[in-house]
Protein backbone atom coordinates (compact mmCIF):
# COMPACT_ATOMS: atom_id res chain seq x y z
CA UNK A 1 0.00 0.00 0.00
CA UNK A 2 1.15 3.39 -0.87
CA UNK A 3 2.57 5.74 1.77
CA UNK A 4 -0.30 8.30 0.13
CA UNK A 5 -3.23 6.39 1.81
CA UNK A 6 -1.61 7.46 5.50
CA UNK A 7 -1.21 10.87 6.85
CA UNK A 8 1.12 12.88 5.60
CA UNK A 9 4.85 11.58 6.68
CA UNK A 10 3.39 8.27 7.61
CA UNK A 11 6.29 5.31 6.58
CA UNK A 12 5.11 2.83 9.07
CA UNK A 13 4.68 -1.10 8.10
CA UNK A 14 1.36 -2.36 8.39
CA UNK A 15 2.52 -4.37 10.86
CA UNK A 16 1.16 -2.33 13.92
CA UNK A 17 -2.39 -1.21 12.59
CA UNK A 18 -3.10 -5.18 11.66
CA UNK A 19 -2.16 -5.99 15.63
CA UNK A 20 -4.63 -3.06 16.78
CA UNK A 21 -7.44 -4.72 14.29
CA UNK A 22 -6.69 -7.87 15.31
CA UNK A 23 -7.06 -7.11 19.23
CA UNK A 24 -10.43 -5.59 18.22
CA UNK A 25 -11.54 -8.57 16.09
CA UNK A 26 -10.42 -10.27 19.63
CA UNK A 27 -13.44 -8.63 21.27
CA UNK A 28 -15.67 -9.40 18.34
CA UNK A 29 -15.76 -12.91 18.69
CA UNK A 30 -15.64 -12.73 22.74
CA UNK A 31 -19.10 -10.28 22.98
CA UNK A 32 -20.25 -12.38 19.59
CA UNK A 33 -19.99 -15.67 20.99
CA UNK A 34 -21.24 -14.76 23.91
CA UNK A 35 -24.93 -15.44 22.48
CA UNK A 36 -24.78 -18.98 21.86
CA UNK A 37 -24.13 -19.72 25.81
CA UNK A 38 -26.44 -16.88 26.75
CA UNK A 39 -29.80 -18.67 24.79
CA UNK A 40 -29.32 -21.10 27.81
CA UNK A 41 -28.66 -18.94 30.35
CA UNK A 42 -31.76 -16.69 29.42
CA UNK A 43 -34.23 -19.45 29.53
CA UNK A 44 -33.23 -20.53 33.11
CA UNK A 45 -32.63 -16.73 34.53
CA UNK A 46 -35.97 -15.07 33.20
CA UNK A 47 -38.05 -18.21 32.99
CA UNK A 48 -38.84 -18.15 29.36
CA UNK A 49 -39.42 -20.43 26.48
CA UNK A 50 -36.83 -21.56 24.03
CA UNK A 51 -38.50 -19.43 20.94
CA UNK A 52 -38.12 -16.73 23.32
CA UNK A 53 -34.86 -16.76 24.81
CA UNK A 54 -33.48 -16.96 20.70
CA UNK A 55 -34.20 -13.43 20.94
CA UNK A 56 -30.93 -12.88 22.34
CA UNK A 57 -28.87 -13.83 19.04
CA UNK A 58 -31.66 -12.36 17.28
CA UNK A 59 -32.13 -9.06 18.84
CA UNK A 60 -27.92 -8.56 18.61
CA UNK A 61 -28.14 -9.67 14.76
CA UNK A 62 -31.06 -7.46 13.84
CA UNK A 63 -29.35 -4.45 15.06
CA UNK A 64 -26.76 -5.03 12.68
CA UNK A 65 -29.54 -4.73 9.89
CA UNK A 66 -30.95 -1.42 11.75
CA UNK A 67 -27.19 0.26 11.86
CA UNK A 68 -25.12 -0.80 9.47
CA UNK A 69 -26.37 1.84 6.80
CA UNK A 70 -26.56 4.79 9.46
CA UNK A 71 -23.18 3.95 10.33
CA UNK A 72 -21.76 4.51 7.04
CA UNK A 73 -22.86 7.38 7.42
CA UNK A 74 -21.17 7.90 10.32
CA UNK A 75 -18.08 7.24 8.90
CA UNK A 76 -17.93 9.51 6.32
CA UNK A 77 -17.96 11.99 8.96
CA UNK A 78 -15.56 10.66 11.72
CA UNK A 79 -13.79 8.90 9.52
CA UNK A 80 -12.70 4.77 10.54
CA UNK A 81 -10.50 5.44 13.23
CA UNK A 82 -12.85 7.42 15.54
CA UNK A 83 -15.62 4.97 14.48
CA UNK A 84 -14.37 2.04 15.72
CA UNK A 85 -13.79 4.07 18.82
CA UNK A 86 -17.63 5.30 19.37
CA UNK A 87 -18.46 1.80 18.44
CA UNK A 88 -16.51 0.68 20.96
CA UNK A 89 -18.05 2.89 23.48
CA UNK A 90 -21.47 2.21 22.49
CA UNK A 91 -20.86 -1.42 23.34
CA UNK A 92 -20.45 -0.31 26.70
CA UNK A 93 -23.24 1.25 26.92
CA UNK A 94 -24.83 -2.05 25.55
CA UNK A 95 -22.47 -4.48 28.23
CA UNK A 96 -24.00 -1.89 31.07
CA UNK A 97 -27.52 -2.12 30.31
CA UNK A 98 -27.65 -5.65 29.53
CA UNK A 99 -26.02 -6.20 33.34
CA UNK A 100 -28.17 -4.35 35.21
CA UNK A 101 -31.42 -5.55 33.52
CA UNK A 102 -30.56 -8.80 33.49
CA UNK A 103 -29.61 -8.38 37.45
CA UNK A 104 -33.24 -6.83 38.07
CA UNK A 105 -34.60 -10.08 35.37
CA UNK A 106 -36.18 -7.63 33.45
CA UNK A 107 -35.96 -9.44 29.78
CA UNK A 108 -37.23 -6.85 27.58
CA UNK A 109 -34.71 -4.34 29.46
CA UNK A 110 -31.65 -7.11 29.11
CA UNK A 111 -32.84 -7.69 24.79
CA UNK A 112 -32.53 -3.78 24.61
CA UNK A 113 -29.07 -4.57 26.08
CA UNK A 114 -27.99 -6.85 23.51
CA UNK A 115 -29.78 -4.94 21.17
CA UNK A 116 -27.36 -1.83 22.40
CA UNK A 117 -24.28 -4.06 21.77
CA UNK A 118 -24.99 -5.36 17.80
CA UNK A 119 -25.10 -1.17 17.24
CA UNK A 120 -22.00 -0.90 18.37
CA UNK A 121 -20.43 -3.72 16.94
CA UNK A 122 -22.20 -2.67 13.74
CA UNK A 123 -20.70 0.48 13.44
CA UNK A 124 -16.99 -1.24 14.64
CA UNK A 125 -17.86 -3.94 11.82
CA UNK A 126 -18.88 -1.23 9.19
CA UNK A 127 -15.33 0.39 9.74
CA UNK A 128 -12.83 -2.29 10.43
CA UNK A 129 -13.69 -4.84 7.74
CA UNK A 130 -13.45 -2.68 4.73
CA UNK A 131 -10.29 -1.27 6.52
CA UNK A 132 -8.28 -4.73 6.76
CA UNK A 133 -9.61 -5.36 2.98
CA UNK A 134 -7.62 -2.26 2.34
CA UNK A 135 -4.83 -1.98 4.14
CA UNK A 136 -3.28 -3.74 1.47
CA UNK A 137 -3.68 -5.70 -1.61
CA UNK A 138 -7.32 -6.56 -2.37
CA UNK A 139 -5.98 -10.05 -3.45
CA UNK A 140 -4.66 -10.37 -0.16
CA UNK A 141 -7.06 -9.59 1.77
CA UNK A 142 -8.62 -12.72 3.03
CA UNK A 143 -5.47 -13.20 4.21
CA UNK A 144 -5.57 -10.61 6.09
CA UNK A 145 -8.88 -11.71 7.70
CA UNK A 146 -7.96 -14.88 8.15
CA UNK A 147 -5.43 -13.19 11.07
CA UNK A 148 -8.16 -11.14 12.52
CA UNK A 149 -10.87 -14.54 12.22
CA UNK A 150 -7.81 -16.20 14.60
CA UNK A 151 -8.01 -13.31 16.55
CA UNK A 152 -11.91 -13.42 17.18
CA UNK A 153 -12.46 -17.30 17.02
CA UNK A 154 -9.34 -17.23 20.00
CA UNK A 155 -11.62 -15.23 21.97
CA UNK A 156 -14.63 -17.17 20.83
CA UNK A 157 -13.54 -19.98 22.17
CA UNK A 158 -12.92 -18.51 25.39
CA UNK A 159 -15.53 -16.60 25.89
CA UNK A 160 -18.81 -19.68 26.92
CA UNK A 161 -15.61 -21.53 29.26
CA UNK A 162 -15.49 -18.00 30.75
CA UNK A 163 -19.42 -17.28 30.86
CA UNK A 164 -19.86 -21.09 31.57
CA UNK A 165 -17.04 -20.58 34.98
CA UNK A 166 -18.19 -17.57 35.89
CA UNK A 167 -22.00 -17.62 35.70
CA UNK A 168 -23.27 -21.21 34.52
CA UNK A 169 -21.99 -23.09 36.37
CA UNK A 170 -24.49 -25.69 38.04
CA UNK A 171 -27.13 -24.93 35.94
CA UNK A 172 -28.21 -28.45 35.13
CA UNK A 173 -29.04 -28.94 39.17
CA UNK A 174 -30.30 -25.61 39.55
CA UNK A 175 -32.90 -26.46 36.85
CA UNK A 176 -33.77 -29.24 38.60
CA UNK A 177 -34.24 -27.44 42.01
CA UNK A 178 -36.12 -24.64 40.28
CA UNK A 179 -38.51 -27.68 38.50
CA UNK A 180 -39.91 -28.76 42.06
CA UNK A 181 -39.46 -25.40 44.29
CA UNK A 182 -42.65 -23.71 45.27
CA UNK A 183 -42.71 -20.04 43.95
CA UNK A 184 -41.00 -18.03 46.18
CA UNK A 185 -38.20 -20.17 46.33
CA UNK A 186 -38.17 -20.03 42.56
CA UNK A 187 -38.09 -16.62 42.57
CA UNK A 188 -35.44 -16.43 45.05
CA UNK A 189 -33.09 -19.24 43.36
CA UNK A 190 -33.44 -17.45 39.87
CA UNK A 191 -33.00 -14.20 41.37
CA UNK A 192 -29.28 -15.24 42.66
CA UNK A 193 -28.37 -16.80 39.64
CA UNK A 194 -29.52 -13.74 36.97
CA UNK A 195 -27.35 -11.93 39.65
CA UNK A 196 -24.54 -13.55 38.30
CA UNK A 197 -23.65 -11.89 35.47
CA UNK A 198 -23.83 -7.96 37.45
CA UNK A 199 -20.08 -8.13 38.09
CA UNK A 200 -18.79 -10.22 34.44
CA UNK A 201 -20.50 -7.45 32.22
CA UNK A 202 -19.36 -4.31 34.58
CA UNK A 203 -16.05 -5.03 33.80
CA UNK A 204 -16.90 -5.67 30.36
CA UNK A 205 -18.55 -2.20 30.29
CA UNK A 206 -15.22 -0.11 31.53
CA UNK A 207 -13.11 -2.81 29.45
CA UNK A 208 -14.94 -1.41 26.45
CA UNK A 209 -15.01 2.59 27.44
CA UNK A 210 -10.86 2.26 28.27
CA UNK A 211 -9.85 0.49 24.88
CA UNK A 212 -12.51 3.31 23.04
CA UNK A 213 -10.46 5.75 24.63
CA UNK A 214 -7.31 3.72 23.48
CA UNK A 215 -8.24 3.49 19.93
CA UNK A 216 -8.54 7.06 19.77
CA UNK A 217 -5.15 7.79 20.87
CA UNK A 218 -3.85 4.62 18.90
CA UNK A 219 -1.29 5.06 16.04
CA UNK A 220 -3.93 3.84 13.44
CA UNK A 221 -3.55 5.64 10.18
CA UNK A 222 -6.93 6.88 8.29
CA UNK A 223 -7.37 5.45 4.92
CA UNK A 224 -9.76 7.10 2.09
CA UNK A 225 -11.40 4.02 0.57
CA UNK A 226 -11.41 5.98 -2.80
CA UNK A 227 -7.92 5.96 -3.39
CA UNK A 228 -6.98 2.52 -2.48
CA UNK A 229 -10.32 0.51 -3.65
CA UNK A 230 -10.78 1.85 -6.91
CA UNK A 231 -12.18 0.32 -10.02
CA UNK A 232 -10.90 2.86 -12.03
CA UNK A 233 -12.69 5.67 -13.95
CA UNK A 234 -15.65 3.23 -14.92
CA UNK A 235 -18.35 6.10 -14.41
CA UNK A 236 -20.63 3.86 -12.49
CA UNK A 237 -22.30 6.79 -10.30
CA UNK A 238 -24.23 4.65 -7.55
CA UNK A 239 -24.18 1.50 -5.56
CA UNK A 240 -26.94 -0.05 -8.28
CA UNK A 241 -24.70 -0.27 -10.89
CA UNK A 242 -21.89 -2.86 -9.11
CA UNK A 243 -24.19 -6.06 -8.74
CA UNK A 244 -21.64 -8.51 -6.98
CA UNK A 245 -21.72 -5.99 -4.06
CA UNK A 246 -25.70 -6.95 -3.81
CA UNK A 247 -25.25 -10.84 -4.22
CA UNK A 248 -22.31 -10.42 -1.86
CA UNK A 249 -24.40 -8.83 0.93
CA UNK A 250 -27.19 -11.84 0.23
CA UNK A 251 -24.15 -14.17 1.06
CA UNK A 252 -23.24 -12.52 3.70
CA UNK A 253 -27.13 -12.85 5.19
CA UNK A 254 -27.13 -16.94 4.44
CA UNK A 255 -23.09 -17.31 5.88
CA UNK A 256 -24.06 -15.49 9.12
CA UNK A 257 -26.87 -17.78 9.47
CA UNK A 258 -25.30 -21.21 9.05
CA UNK A 259 -22.22 -19.49 11.11
CA UNK A 260 -25.08 -19.10 14.41
CA UNK A 261 -26.27 -22.59 13.47
CA UNK A 262 -23.21 -24.15 13.75
CA UNK A 263 -22.08 -21.84 17.15
CA UNK A 264 -24.97 -20.56 18.76
CA UNK A 265 -27.76 -23.16 17.86
CA UNK A 266 -25.19 -26.07 18.83
CA UNK A 267 -26.59 -25.99 22.50
CA UNK A 268 -29.99 -26.34 21.25
CA UNK A 269 -29.36 -29.00 18.48
CA UNK A 270 -27.35 -31.50 21.14
CA UNK A 271 -30.56 -31.07 23.48
CA UNK A 272 -32.78 -32.26 20.62
CA UNK A 273 -30.73 -35.83 21.34
CA UNK A 274 -31.35 -35.15 25.03
CA UNK A 275 -27.65 -34.61 26.01
CA UNK A 276 -27.01 -33.14 29.31
CA UNK A 277 -27.70 -29.26 29.61
CA UNK A 278 -23.79 -29.03 31.78
CA UNK A 279 -22.18 -30.45 28.65
CA UNK A 280 -24.23 -28.61 25.89
CA UNK A 281 -23.54 -25.27 27.12
CA UNK A 282 -19.84 -26.10 25.67
CA UNK A 283 -20.61 -27.15 22.31
CA UNK A 284 -19.63 -23.76 20.90
CA UNK A 285 -16.44 -23.66 22.18
CA UNK A 286 -16.18 -26.83 19.40
CA UNK A 287 -17.74 -25.08 16.98
CA UNK A 288 -14.96 -22.67 17.23
CA UNK A 289 -12.04 -24.85 17.20
CA UNK A 290 -12.98 -25.85 13.95
CA UNK A 291 -13.16 -22.23 12.94
CA UNK A 292 -9.69 -22.05 14.27
CA UNK A 293 -8.27 -24.75 12.59
CA UNK A 294 -9.98 -23.56 9.13
CA UNK A 295 -8.06 -19.96 9.38
CA UNK A 296 -5.05 -21.72 9.80
CA UNK A 297 -5.12 -23.88 6.62
CA UNK A 298 -6.84 -20.68 4.65
CA UNK A 299 -3.91 -18.54 5.79
CA UNK A 300 -1.36 -20.82 4.66
CA UNK A 301 -3.50 -21.65 0.96
CA UNK A 302 -4.57 -18.33 0.33
CA UNK A 303 -3.74 -16.70 -2.05
CA UNK A 304 -0.43 -18.45 -2.60
CA UNK A 305 -2.12 -22.31 -3.60
CA UNK A 306 -5.41 -21.37 -4.08
CA UNK A 307 -7.35 -17.95 -5.03
CA UNK A 308 -9.89 -16.45 -2.06
CA UNK A 309 -13.16 -17.27 -4.49
CA UNK A 310 -11.97 -21.15 -5.25
CA UNK A 311 -11.63 -21.72 -1.51
CA UNK A 312 -14.76 -20.42 -0.56
CA UNK A 313 -16.27 -22.88 -3.20
CA UNK A 314 -14.40 -25.50 -1.75
CA UNK A 315 -15.97 -24.70 1.50
CA UNK A 316 -19.63 -24.07 0.46
CA UNK A 317 -19.37 -28.11 -0.95
CA UNK A 318 -17.79 -29.54 2.55
CA UNK A 319 -20.20 -27.35 4.27
CA UNK A 320 -23.48 -29.68 2.11
CA UNK A 321 -21.20 -32.72 3.14
CA UNK A 322 -20.73 -32.11 6.58
CA UNK A 323 -24.23 -30.77 7.00
CA UNK A 324 -25.48 -34.36 4.96
CA UNK A 325 -23.29 -36.37 7.58
CA UNK A 326 -25.27 -34.83 10.69
CA UNK A 327 -28.53 -35.48 9.62
CA UNK A 328 -27.38 -39.27 8.81
CA UNK A 329 -26.03 -39.87 12.25
CA UNK A 330 -27.68 -39.25 15.77
CA UNK A 331 -26.01 -37.80 19.26
CA UNK A 332 -22.52 -36.61 19.65
CA UNK A 333 -21.67 -38.25 16.21
CA UNK A 334 -24.05 -35.64 14.96
CA UNK A 335 -23.00 -32.96 16.68
CA UNK A 336 -19.72 -33.82 16.16
CA UNK A 337 -20.44 -32.90 12.35
CA UNK A 338 -22.37 -29.85 13.20
CA UNK A 339 -19.06 -28.43 15.11
CA UNK A 340 -17.39 -29.45 11.95
CA UNK A 341 -18.73 -27.07 10.11
CA UNK A 342 -16.79 -24.24 11.99
CA UNK A 343 -13.88 -25.28 10.41
CA UNK A 344 -16.00 -24.95 6.29
CA UNK A 345 -17.33 -21.99 7.34
CA UNK A 346 -13.93 -20.05 8.76
CA UNK A 347 -12.75 -19.02 5.30
CA UNK A 348 -16.24 -17.99 4.11
CA UNK A 349 -16.28 -14.56 5.60
CA UNK A 350 -12.63 -13.78 4.85
CA UNK A 351 -13.53 -14.46 1.14
CA UNK A 352 -16.62 -12.82 1.39
CA UNK A 353 -16.31 -9.57 2.17
CA UNK A 354 -13.37 -8.69 0.51
CA UNK A 355 -14.60 -9.87 -3.43
CA UNK A 356 -18.08 -7.82 -2.17
CA UNK A 357 -16.49 -4.70 -1.76
CA UNK A 358 -13.77 -4.91 -4.78
CA UNK A 359 -13.36 -1.94 -7.04
CA UNK A 360 -16.38 -0.15 -5.11
CA UNK A 361 -14.15 2.80 -4.97
CA UNK A 362 -16.32 6.03 -3.30
CA UNK A 363 -19.20 3.47 -2.32
CA UNK A 364 -17.18 1.29 -0.55
CA UNK A 365 -18.03 2.44 2.85
CA UNK A 366 -21.76 2.46 1.68
CA UNK A 367 -21.53 -1.06 0.13
CA UNK A 368 -19.85 -2.05 3.28
CA UNK A 369 -22.53 -1.37 5.28
CA UNK A 370 -24.59 -3.37 3.00
CA UNK A 371 -22.38 -6.46 3.46
CA UNK A 372 -23.05 -5.79 7.61
CA UNK A 373 -26.52 -5.78 7.03
CA UNK A 374 -26.49 -9.09 5.86
CA UNK A 375 -25.74 -10.01 9.31
CA UNK A 376 -29.03 -9.90 9.94
CA UNK A 377 -28.62 -13.11 8.69
CA UNK A 378 -27.93 -14.32 12.30
CA UNK A 379 -31.26 -13.43 13.59
CA UNK A 380 -33.17 -14.56 10.56
CA UNK A 381 -31.83 -18.43 10.05
CA UNK A 382 -31.81 -19.95 13.87
CA UNK A 383 -35.67 -18.32 14.50
CA UNK A 384 -36.99 -20.19 11.70
CA UNK A 385 -34.75 -23.57 12.78
CA UNK A 386 -36.52 -22.98 16.52
CA UNK A 387 -39.83 -22.28 14.92
CA UNK A 388 -39.59 -25.30 12.40
CA UNK A 389 -38.45 -27.81 14.99
CA UNK A 390 -41.16 -27.44 17.11
CA UNK A 391 -43.50 -29.27 14.68
CA UNK A 392 -41.31 -31.30 12.10
CA UNK A 393 -37.74 -33.38 13.06
CA UNK A 394 -35.06 -31.00 14.10
CA UNK A 395 -32.11 -32.57 12.20
CA UNK A 396 -34.85 -32.51 9.01
CA UNK A 397 -35.38 -28.68 9.81
CA UNK A 398 -31.59 -28.38 10.41
CA UNK A 399 -30.47 -30.00 6.67
CA UNK A 400 -33.22 -27.93 5.23
CA UNK A 401 -31.80 -24.94 6.42
CA UNK A 402 -28.38 -25.27 6.03
CA UNK A 403 -27.55 -26.72 2.45
CA UNK A 404 -29.63 -24.16 0.47
CA UNK A 405 -27.56 -21.39 2.32
CA UNK A 406 -24.49 -23.25 1.13
CA UNK A 407 -25.60 -23.80 -2.48
CA UNK A 408 -25.84 -20.04 -2.61
CA UNK A 409 -22.60 -19.51 -1.04
CA UNK A 410 -21.54 -22.07 -3.71
CA UNK A 411 -23.12 -19.37 -6.43
CA UNK A 412 -21.13 -16.57 -5.59
CA UNK A 413 -18.07 -17.85 -4.69
CA UNK A 414 -18.27 -19.79 -8.85
CA UNK A 415 -20.40 -17.04 -10.30
CA UNK A 416 -21.77 -14.13 -8.30
CA UNK A 417 -18.56 -12.25 -7.35
CA UNK A 418 -17.94 -11.27 -10.66
CA UNK A 419 -21.44 -10.95 -12.08
CA UNK A 420 -21.36 -7.42 -13.33
CA UNK A 421 -17.63 -6.71 -13.14
CA UNK A 422 -16.52 -7.86 -16.63
CA UNK A 423 -16.30 -4.43 -17.96
CA UNK A 424 -14.39 -3.25 -14.52
CA UNK A 425 -10.65 -2.91 -15.02
CA UNK A 426 -10.38 -4.26 -11.28
CA UNK A 427 -11.80 -7.13 -12.53
CA UNK A 428 -9.15 -8.37 -14.56
CA UNK A 429 -6.42 -7.88 -11.60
Amino acid sequence: MSTSTLPAGATRSNTSSIAIVGALFFIFGFVTWLNGPLISFAKLAFDVSETLAFLIPSAFYISYFCLALPSSMILRRTGMKKGMALGLFLMAVGALVFGQFTTQRVYPGAVAGVFIIGAGLAILQTASNPYISILGPIEGAAQRIAIMGICNKLAGMLAPLAIGALVMHGMGDLSAQVATADAATKTQLLDAFAARIHGPYMIMACLLALLAVGILFSPLPEIRAEEVNSSGSNGRTSLFQYPHVWLGALCIFVYVGVEVMAGDAIGTYGAGFNLPLDETKFFTSFTLFGMLLGYVVGLIAIPRFVSQQRYLAFSAILGVVLTIGAFLTKGYVSVGFVAALGFANAMMWPAIFPLGIQGLGRFTEYGSALLIMGIAGGAVIPQLFVHLKQTHDFQLVFMALMVPCYLYILYFGVRGHDVGREKMPASRQ
